[in-house]
């Protein structure tokens, strides 16, 4: 068995000092967390992997294909491998746990 507990995957990814930390990675499945800061640009780029979000803490809006919607605590989002995508108009902190299938090699 593994288990993460949240708060120390974040205190890992703020000494890592960049906004995505994968901490788990089998042949299937990754799994990572993403902060983004309130006014922070998501410059991430699609990925070759299904992905999907789901929001721990923070508020802000998400962009998948050009769609938007708004996310807050609570919020899973699902994109589709190669689908362009981003977090956009962050007015909180956001805190996302990501899991990526198959894993993520990013």
């Amino acid at each position: 068995m593994q288990a993460f507990e949240f708060d120390e995957i974040i205190r890992a990814q703020r000494e890592q000092g960049t906004p995505y930390l994968q901490f788990l990675s089998e042949e299937t499945l990754s799994l990572g967390v993403y902060v983004l800061e309130a006014g922070a640009t998501d410059t991430q780029s699609p990925h070759t992997e299904d992905e999907v979000y789901y929001v721990v803490q923070g508020r802000g809006m998400v962009e998948v294909a050009g769609e938007r919607r708004s996310v807050q605590s609570g919020s899973m989002i699902f994109v589709a491998k190669d689908v362009d995508h981003r977090f956009v108009d962050i007015t909180e902190d956001l805190s996302l746990l990501v899991f990526f299938a198959p894993e993520h090699r990013g």
